[in-house]
């Protein structure tokens, strides 16, 4: 079934531009939930998506992990099914639940035929309303999230990750991994996922995305039923966390013959006036594809490494910008002087309009992959609702990509790129490397 959604979506795709098929309409329930919907009915199927904002980022201190432990039990039974019995009835409807937790938000993911959209609907209601939080499926859990904690704590690109947010954000939420410690999972009670819960399911921080088969009187019904049971109000939402990072350089000894790195500094938030200027920026120094400055310096020109990029990361109480690769113990201290020469030059200088003019058909080029069937459409209109981005935003896109002037960059360039602040955190046994 989904190779066929598959393969129709990326016909329909192939024969039209992408703003003709993503045409958002605006839906207000009759109990007042708005969502966003792109209606289709040339396959009787419907994609939905629904964010719930806070995410693990609302963990108290000594009880992080508590929403990741929630969120895997939505799928172990809710009402009178059990895990066994809930899962079995799901697979009958051919539909699909899926629920994901990030630092700022909780995704839930659903996928069903219209013809048993009722039924499934229902299903996913008593999911998120009506949680069992089993005994038997706690403690399977538990041991599934411990086993996971064990395994990170012995992998080097993992390690550098919560080692920079660790430093980067201490005393917040951001500081800590989604799954937890071993201290905190290994005492989580069925009250503390239950308190999680409570404070992630709520109608006061709703985002959806919905597209197929379905009217928006449909739809508006529809989400009265899923969601108009929720509590109004969730927990408030954490404070901005204060980046506490200099310049410099972090080790973590580590036994292995490669050493990984995760380094940056601050970035810009993403209602920035600058935000979009620095994404084309980022692309030319260090992302997707071969065609950027770290990969040029660090990879083909003097094989430093297999693979280096660099991303912004904003998130709702801070914003990064981050970069990673791993390299051998001996040469890794000669890769960190390349990306601190690149990001001083790039800083200093700007960019060519060669560089820019590639980076520009590279994004609008892509740009219209991403929207490959009704699952990524809904996605991606949740994700345009949690940054303001407003509905003609898809049209209007690739416009912004090409009107970015190399000027711009000039400019955003000495706003975002710091030498002296990018922080390096070394996970092994480098060579050569002088330390905080």
């Amino acid at each position: 079934m989904n190779r066929l959604f598959g393969a129709l979506s990326a016909l329909i795709l192939s024969t039209m531009p992408v703003w003709a098929i993503v045409d958002i309409q605006e839906v207000r329930s009759p109990g007042g939930i708005t969502a966003w919907l792109v209606e289709d009915d040339a396959i009787p199927f419907v994609a939905l998506e629904i964010r719930f904002q806070g995410g693990a980022a609302l963990d108290p201190e000594d009880k992080r992990g508590a929403g990741y432990f929630m969120t895997g039990l939505l799928n172990e039974g809710a009402g009178e099914f059990d895990a066994r019995a809930y899962a079995t009835r799901v697979e009958e409807l051919a539909a699909s639940f899926s629920f994901e937790i990030f630092d700022d938000s909780m995704s839930v993911s659903a996928r069903f035929l219209s013809e048993n959209r009722d039924e499934a609907v229902e299903h996913l209601r008593i999911a998120l309303q009506e949680p069992r939080f089993d005994t038997d499926a706690i403690e399977r859990l538990r041991g599934q999230i411990l086993s996971v904690i064990a395994s990170d704590a012995k992998d080097p690109d993992t390690i550098a990750g919560t080692t920079f947010d660790a430093l980067a954000f201490p005393g917040h939420p951001y500081a800590t991994a989604r799954e937890g410690t071993a201290e905190t999972v290994g005492a989580m009670t069925r009250d503390d996922i239950v308190n999680a819960h409570k404070n992630t399911f709520a109608r006061d921080r709703i985002f959806v995305g919905a597209a197929g088969d379905i009217s928006p009187e449909e739809l508006g019904l529809l989400l009265d039923t899923l969601l108009g049971g929720l509590p109004a109000n969730g927990a408030p939402l954490p404070p901005d966390a204060e980046y506490a990072l200099e310049g410099g350089v972090t080790v973590v000894p580590f036994e292995t013959p490669q050493s990984v790195a995760r380094f940056g500094h601050e970035g810009l938030s993403r209602d920035d006036k600058d935000f979009f200027a620095a994404f084309v920026l980022n692309q030319i120094v260090g992302g997707g594809g071969f065609n950027n400055r770290l990969m040029e310096e660090v990879r083909v020109k003097r094989g430093l490494t297999y693979g280096i990029g660099s991303f912004l990361l904003p998130l709702d109480n801070a914003a990064l910008y981050l970069g990673q690769f791993s390299s051998d113990n001996t040469r890794i201290a000669e890769a960190i002087d390349v990306i601190r020469t690149q990001w001083t030059d790039v800083a200093e200088n700007g960019v060519t309009e060669e560089e820019l003019e590639a980076a520009k058909v590279y994004l609008t080029g892509a740009y219209p992959l991403r929207f490959d069937g009704n699952g990524r459409i809904a996605s991606i209109m949740v994700g345009m609702q949690m940054d303001d981005l407003g509905m003609d935003y898809i049209p209007t896109r690739n416009d912004k990509v090409r009107a970015v002037t190399v000027e711009d960059l000039r400019r955003v360039a000495k706003r975002l790129l710091r030498p002296e602040d990018l922080h390096f955190v070394i996970v092994g046994q480098p060579q050569g490397l002088e330390t905080n």
